[in-house]
């Protein structure tokens, strides 16, 4: 009844409303978390109905001095010792299976992009088109991928650890100093998406957001070309801006 009156889709009551993935490998992500939480209910409908048939059944009964005390149940022990490992050891064999299938690097990729987080925002490096394009905590980049093509991510940081998420893609990635994190995804739903850092990386931690847009590939082509038009080529190795306000920055070409 409560569920019915707050008027939740099974999906919100029950899956928590994880978005519907956007992504070519989005429903990998999807089948793990939907399994992770029926496996869940299962458990704890089990554990709730035997906590109330105990309640019920062993309850204490008018004239009825204190119930027998039992110990060392051996049986029961090898249970409950035995059961929850299985579990584990099933959940991690599903994770384990699904993250390798969901990190491997084909390298058949349509275009890399080196994404650059640093405090505290987020630059894009589109290294096949020789552009890049940069934002600040008041004024959150955009992010353009052509849909239905591969893209290889390539995430480096000069400062901090900061975390790439785009939430309706299902999946983030660390972005660590010193350290090139690589994943490759394909955006398959054209629109909008939210993206932002998911670590805890300093004063403006809450403002490092940005944007990906999913397009045609013309509309891709063209905002390349518009990116080129106003001087935005090279790679931009790092980014900052400073406390004053004084934006400092790092170019090559390449």
């Amino acid at each position: 009844m409560a569920l019915v009156a707050s008027g939740c889709t099974a999906n919100e009551a029950f899956f928590f409303d994880l978005p519907e993935p956007a992504t070519a490998e989005g429903p990998i992500i999807q089948n793990l978390w939907n399994g992770a939480w029926i496996a869940a209910w299962g458990v704890g409908i089990l554990t709730w109905g035997l906590m109330l048939w105990a309640a019920i059944a062993y309850r204490r009964r008018k004239g009825n001095e204190t119930p027998k005390q039992t110990k060392y149940n051996l049986p029961l022990e090898i249970l409950y010792t035995i059961v929850p490992l299985i579990m584990i050891l099933g959940l991690f064999a599903f994770t384990a299976r699904d993250q390798t299938e969901v990190l491997a690097m084909e390298n058949d990729q349509s275009q890399t992009v080196n994404v650059v987080g640093f405090r505290w925002s987020w630059t894009f490096n589109y290294l096949d088109e020789d552009v890049y394009d940069v934002g600040t905590p008041g004024q959150p980049p955009t992010l353009w991928l052509p849909v239905d093509e591969k893209v290889k991510f390539e995430l480096t940081s000069p400062d901090v650890i900061h975390s790439f998420w785009v939430i309706d893609w299902l999946f983030k990635m660390d972005v660590i100093p010193g350290k090139v994190n690589q994943f490759e995804i394909t955006p398959n739903k054209l629109g909008t998406f939210v993206g932002r850092c998911a670590e805890l990386c300093g004063t403006d931690h809450a403002r490092m957001l940005f944007n990906v847009k999913v397009v045609s590939r013309a509309e891709f082509d063209q905002h390349m070309e518009d990116l080129r038009s106003k001087g935005q080529t090279g790679k931009l190795e790092s980014e900052r801006v400073s406390y004053t306000g004084e934006r400092e920055s790092e170019r090559t070409n390449i």
